[in-house]
């Protein structure tokens, strides 16, 4: 690759223990592995309160939406892993998303998203794998001019999906979400050159 990919992988889940948590971590191996230079962040650590108007106009963007933006900004991909809560995404990656999309001033409308290259995975103990939320992730992103990469990966069954050292016990399946994050790579390194 002549240029070097720089993509920011992360969950939309605070648990310490979160399945889709070390989902995303491996796909960001998949990243790493074809030259890209990643960086992972855990919501849990970005204070956002819900998005509120009033809050906004009081006391401008809160810190933490302040530096996840700059983190979505400072990247050219995205790798998310998105849990299934009730048929849809959960609340902290939909407020995340929220503060993030606010305007500044000197910024391009929506300037963290636009263009950004992304792929989509989820792990649920459920027999979808969280994939009905994955629709409502796609939406959404699509909808701030995101470039969602059509293939997916939804692992069913996540309670015995992942061995003790965070990797997925299927070889087929471990490639596949690696194949995610290194086909995010590629394209940025292509769109870039």
């Amino acid at each position: 690759m002549t240029y070097t990919p720089r993509i920011l992988a992360f969950a939309g889940s605070t648990r310490t223990d979160s399945f889709n948590k070390r989902l995303v971590k491996i796909a960001a191996q998949g990243a790493t592995a074809v030259g890209a230079d990643t960086t992972f962040a855990d919501l849990r650590e970005f204070a956002m309160p819900l998005f509120d108007e009033d809050l906004e106009a009081k006391e401008g963007l809160p810190s933490g939406a302040r530096q996840f933006k700059d983190l979505l900004l400072a990247h050219d991909g995205l790798l998310i892993a998105s849990p299934e809560y009730n048929s849809s995404i959960t609340a902290v990656l939909k407020n995340a998303i929220d503060w993030a999309s606010r305007p500044a001033e000197g910024e391009a409308p929506l300037g963290c998203f636009v263009g950004k290259v992304a792929a989509l995975m989820s792990a649920s103990p459920g027999a979808l794998g969280g994939l009905r939320g994955l629709m409502h992730a796609r939406s959404i992103l699509g909808n701030i001019k995101v470039i969602v990469l059509p293939d997916q990966i939804a692992v069913p069954k996540a309670y015995e999906a992942f061995g003790d050292d965070g990797q997925l016990k299927d070889p087929k399946q471990q490639a596949s979400v690696e194949s995610l994050g290194a086909n995010v790579a590629t394209i940025v390194a292509k769109l870039k050159a």
